[in-house]
């Protein structure tokens, strides 16, 4: 395939990262799948997005139904013919509570969002980029899975679960024309704020500040494109030189 528009499917895509990228895909010419459970930020994006492109499809949904993430990509290919890009952001992040005191109904839920909510996606779209013989999987994981973080056993365990994932599936497909990376940001910018390029001080980094959204972006945009055409298999921390915990 050349250099044409592709279908780029992008899921916890109202805030934060995902919208970030959805603004630099839309600006590329990319025509849009967006996925999130929250419907009001969504449609904003939409509207924000606008301004770049009319071919983008928008779907209130929980990552983690399988038989909603199965309806929202065979509707998308109805529309589209296929999913090129698949970034697969949606995750739950926000725990801070030692491990002793943690429910197992909390780990379930962040095991069936964080996990299986990547697994579903994957196995809807995969298919047909196979078939194609051209795909790019980016999913987006976490300093937390690589070094593990106190108080967020639940949150570590699963970004190292999708590191681990990234790895193993990259390996099945790469001879087949998909690549498959994993993304590991570092502390980045609240994810309310508006601004693309916003950042604020962080201890955490040697750099000294978060990661914009834009700056996460980018490198995502990258490993979804023609230009990222050697590079699979690998977890890129954006983490502005962290200092590890």
């Amino acid at each position: 395939m050349g250099t044409e528009s592709r279908v780029a499917m992008i899921t916890g895509a109202a805030v934060g990262i995902g919208r970030a990228s959805a603004i630099l895909m839309a600006q590329r010419g990319d025509r849009l799948v967006l996925v999130d459970v929250d419907g009001e930020r969504l449609a904003l994006l939409a509207q924000e997005l606008s301004d770049y492109t009319a071919e983008v499809l928008t779907f209130v949904c929980d990552v983690s139904d399988e038989d909603a993430i199965k309806a929202v990509v065979a509707q998308a290919q109805e529309r589209f013919g296929a999913i090129d890009i698949l970034i697969n952001n949606a995750a739950l992040w926000r725990v801070w509570q030692p491990f002793v005191e943690m429910s197992s109904a909390t780990w379930r839920r962040y095991l069936e969002v964080n996990v299986m909510g990547t697994v579903y996606c994957t196995q809807a779209v995969l298919p047909r980029m196979l078939e194609r013989g051209w795909g790019r999987i980016v999913n987006v994981a976490s300093v937390a899975g690589v070094y593990g973080n106190a108080n967020m056993a639940n949150y570590s365990a699963t970004k190292g679960a999708v590191i681990a994932f990234t790895k193993a599936l990259a390996k099945e497909v790469a001879d087949r024309g998909v690549l498959v990376n994993a993304v590991s940001p570092g502390s980045v910018s609240p994810s309310e704020e508006r601004d693309i390029d916003a950042y604020i001080p962080s201890e955490l980094a040697f750099i000294g500040r978060t990661g914009t959204d834009r700056e996460n972006a980018e490198l995502i945009c990258f490993l979804a494109s023609d230009k990222a055409s050697y590079i699979s298999g690998q977890n890129i921390q954006i983490d502005g030189c962290r200092k590890k915990q």
